[in-house]
């Protein structure tokens, strides 16, 4: 399934920008990088289990949001890109 993550942490502090880079390499290893703070992962259920384990023993929730939209298996037809940055099919292998 296709699941978006978003999340907002606040980099006031030495401590948040760490939490930042954390949270960025985690969801690295689970998709790709679709805007700043947003990625696109295809996971299993399990999958997705563990990822939300792992953000949230990172974040910190007094002052750091996540959020997990789960589009489905068939996510092709609820995702539209328009611009800058072309889209990337991350269930697809990719190739450079």
């Amino acid at each position: 399934m296709l699941v978006l993550v978003t999340y907002d942490v606040q980099t006031l502090t030495d401590g948040g920008k760490k939490r930042l880079r954390r949270i960025a390499k985690k969801c690295e290893e689970y998709g790709v990088r679709v805007q700043n703070s947003v990625f696109e992962c295809i996971v299993d259920s399990t999958q997705l289990k563990q990822l939300e384990i792992e953000l949230e023993e990172i974040m910190d929730p007094k002052v750091d949001s996540l959020r997990y939209y789960r589009l489905g298996n068939n996510h092709d037809t609820k995702v539209r890109h328009v611009g800058a940055k072309p889209s990337i099919k991350v269930e697809e292998p990719l190739i450079f």
